[in-house]
This record gives structure tokens, C-alpha cells and sequence, in this order.
């Protein structure tokens, strides 16, 4: 999930990482091709499927599905979305600018450009809203929650400041806007269940969470004073418990989002089962008449509950938070070409522990079964070999789509994949 954005570029070797949305498999493309590896377990990623074909910067999963979306290099304008097993390409979306971003989830898929961004119903691909004359957006940043019936898009409201802009992609309407930092956003992430959003600033020394719902701030972190650096990615545990942070530093933070009831009222009044984390919140809140702002706002600022450091820094990290085999890990995709696993402790916190390291362009193994695309077709135009072929291709398109008799339709099961169909004229 989340990523800034999940997927990236690195000028230096050219490699595109993004998680899909619940972190069970992590896709990597280059300009030779894409290799999509499923992370359910902490030993060597078993590849699911690749293509050498193709020059892809953009690849995103649905979840476990067989439904990928991709951009190439070659053609940066248009969207293709294909079912890797049966090699078939579904449909094809062509738009005014390069894609810089795309987005999924069971509900949406959302495509970013630097000064729009296209929301489409993601079972019919039909372009249900077309946000225009966005601030400059060249980074692709935008953030589209998992959940969907919480179904927001987060997106700059600003390329001057750090505003955020919360669209319901269901109601199809604006919800809020958030004054987030003083400085343009670097990052944003929506928590599992889309009730929380993080976000950082090109700063990149504060990280700061709200409440979707009416925009409150419900926390703040400081990554650093010293130095001000990119943040590349943010990412909530599966509970939203902890909130890690990745950046061109060899150091990853791990935040925990303490419980905010009592500061609401909610909570209990009983002061014996605080933390030693309230007991300092209290003493610098009884400070405060003696402190200039500043200090007053950097002792506020929660600090890392866990850490993690990475071999080297000055790449482009992205991170997830995530169980495998039911134990807590944080993941590390980097643009050095490999992918780190580290064990943390959810109750202690403290350094994590490197248990793991895989090379990410590492040829898939003897006995694997790669699935490889075949390049599409010729779509449209006169002749009736390309209406034949069409008529079969939605045949097929619609045997694969056909939803089990008694168990329904499982978007989990890896098999299937949502019911999207090819726009007919």
C-alpha cells in the first residue's frame, strides 16, 4: 500500500518497485521487462510471472489477482490492463499526458498525470470523473486508500505548500482539504481501513497523521533535526499501529501511533496505567508557558519507536509493514536492486534486526514457470479477421470471468480476478 507513490524510478539502473496493496507480492520492472514475486514467505521471493518483452515503469497488482495495470516507456501515454496468466491483454487507455502514477483497488483505478487525474470504475474501466487543472503535480504523488468502502483519493492541493485534497471516489465529490505542512508534500499514505492518512513534507523531517473524517491531526513525528532529507515512503502496519518511513537515508523509522482516546476524552481517567510517554506529554504541556514555540513544538513531536538501517543510503526505499507467516516484518525495496526483510519487535521496539536479503533482478530459478504476455493485437479498425478475433478474445475474457455457482466471486483467490469487461462501441 502505499506507498509515496508505490512504484518508482531510479536514474541510476533503471528499476521501477511497487507493492500491491496488502504486501503479498512486489512487482519490478526495468527497461527489459517486469517480474511480479509473491512475498509470502521470508526465504528467497518465488517469482509468479515475467515478461521480457516490454519496457514497463509502471507495473501495479490488484491485490492477489491476476489483474495487472502497466505503462511502458515506449508508449507513456497509454494504460494497458492485462491477465498475466492467460497472457491477454484486457483492455488499453490512451490519454493526453504521461502517466505518472497508478492506483488500484476492488472499487477504482486511478490514473495520475502531472495536472489531472482520471478515476475509473475499475469492473468496466468506464471513466467515471476526470479531476482537472491540478497544481503541478510531477512526481505522480497521490494515494488511493485499499478499502473499499472507505474509497479516498488523496492528491497536492498545492505545489507551493503542503495541502492535501481528500476526493471520494465513490460519492464522486470533494471531501476535505487539509493544511498538512509548510512545505510541498513528498509522501502519503492511507491506513488499511482509509480512517487515517500520513504525509511528509520535501522537508522531510516531520511526518504527520490525520483523521480522514474531519481532518484532525492526530499525530506528529519527528524523523530528524539535523538534516532534511526525501522521504520515499511511508507505510501502516496491518492494525495502523506503527507507521514506518523510508528515505535516500540508510536509516528507516518506525513510528507507534499511541492510542489518542484519553487526549479526546474517551478514555479512562485513571493515570496509573500511562505510559512514561504520557507522564513527558503532561510535563511538556505544564512547560509550555516557559518555552519559546519552536522548542515547545519539537518536544511534542513523538520520536522513532524502532529503527532500521540499510547497507548503504542515497537510493530511493520503499517500505511496507506487513505478517508474513503470522510475525511482523518490515520490508525494504530499494533501488540498489535488492529487498530487505527485518524483523521488528511490536512490543519493545528498538533496532531491527536485517534477516533477510534478496536480490530483485535475480534470474527466476530452475523448475519455475514464468508466464510471459504476448504482445497485443491489432484492437479495432475494418476486416473481419480483427472482429473475429475481438469476438474470441471476449469469449475468453468472459469464460475467466464467470463467478463460481455456490462459492461466489473470491477477488482473494489468486485465479480470479474482478469482472472487467471490453468497452463495446
Amino acid at each position: 500500500m502505499n506507498f509515496l507513490s508505490r512504484s518508482y524510478d531510479s536514474a541510476k539502473n533503471g528499476i521501477f518497485v511497487s507493492f500491491n496493496q496488502d504486501y503479498t507480492s512486489l512487482s519490478v520492472s526495468t527497461c527489459n521487462g517486469y517480474r511480479i514475486l509473491s512475498l509470502n514467505t521470508i526465504e528467497q521471493p518465488l517469482e509468479i510471472c515475467q515478461s521480457e518483452t516490454e519496457d514497463i515503469c509502471i507495473v501495479e497488482r490488484l491485490f492477489s489477482s491476476s489483474l495487472l495495470a502497466m505503462v511502458s516507456l515506449s508508449s507513456p501515454r497509454k494504460l494497458k490492463v492485462c491477465h498475466f496468466k492467460k497472457g491477454t491483454e484486457i483492455c488499453n487507455y490512451s490519454y493526453s499526458n504521461t502517466i505518472l502514477a497508478v492506483k488500484l483497488n476492488r472499487a477504482r483505478l486511478v490514473v495520475c498525470l502531472e495536472e489531472s487525474l482520471y478515476i475509473h470504475n475499475i469492473r468496466d474501466m468506464a471513466v467515471l470523473h476526470t479531476i482537472r487543472d491540478t497544481p503541478p503535480n510531477p512526481s505522480g504523488l497521490c494515494a488511493l486508500s485499499t478499502d473499499s468502502d472507505n474509497c479516498f483519493l488523496a492528491y497536492p492541493g498545492s505545489s507551493t505548500i503542503g495541502e492535501v485534497q481528500i476526493f471520494d471516489t465513490v460519492h464522486l465529490n470533494c471531501k476535505m482539504m487539509i493544511a498538512a505542512h509548510d512545505s510541498p508534500l513528498a509522501a502519503m499514505m492511507f491506513s488499511p481501513n482509509g480512517n487515517l492518512i500520513a504525509t511528509a513534507s520535501e522537508k522531510g523531517t516531520v511526518i504527520r497523521v490525520f483523521n480522514v473524517a474531519d481532518g484532525v491531526k492526530l499525530h506528529e513525528f519527528r524523523r530528524g533535526v539535523k538534516r532534511c532529507v526525501n522521504i520515499y515512503g511511508l507505510a501502516f502496519s496491518p492494525d495502523a499501529s506503527l507507521l514506518a518511513a523510508t528515505s535516500n537515508t540508510e536509516t528507516v523509522h518506525v513510528f507507534k501511533l499511541e492510542d489518542t482516546r484519553d487526549e479526546a476524552g474517551q478514555g479512562s481517567s485513571d493515570d496509573s496505567g500511562q505510559s512514561w510517554m504520557g507522564y513527558l506529554s503532561k510535563a511538556v504541556v505544564a512547560s509550555a508557558t516557559y518555552l519559546p514555540m519552536l522548542q515547545m513544538s519539537v518536544l511534542s513531536q513523538g520520536r522513532a519507536f524502532s529503527c532500521a538501517h540499510l547497507p548503504q543510503h542515497g537510493h530511493r526505499n520503499i517500505c511496507a509493514l506487513t505478517e508474513i507467516q503470522k510475525v511482523l516484518r518490515l520490508l525494504v525495496a530499494s533501488s540498489d536492486g535488492y529487498l530487505y526483510i527485518y524483523n521488528i519487535d511490536k512490543a519493545e521496539g528498538g533496532d531491527c534486526n536485517l534477516i533477510k536479503q534478496h536480490r530483485l533482478l535475480k534470474k527466476a530459478e530452475p523448475g519455475a514457470a514464468p508466464h510471459s504476455l504476448r504482445e497485443p493485437g491489432s484492437r479495432g479498425g475494418p476486416g473481419d479477421d480483427n472482429l473475429e478475433a475481438e469476438s474470441e478474445k471476449m469469449n475468453e475474457i468472459a469464460s475467466a470471468l464467470r463467478r463460481p455457482e455456490k462459492e461466489g466471486f473470491m477477488l482473494t483467490d489468486d485465479q480470479e480476478f474482478p469482472p472487467v469487461t471490453l468497452k463495446s462501441d
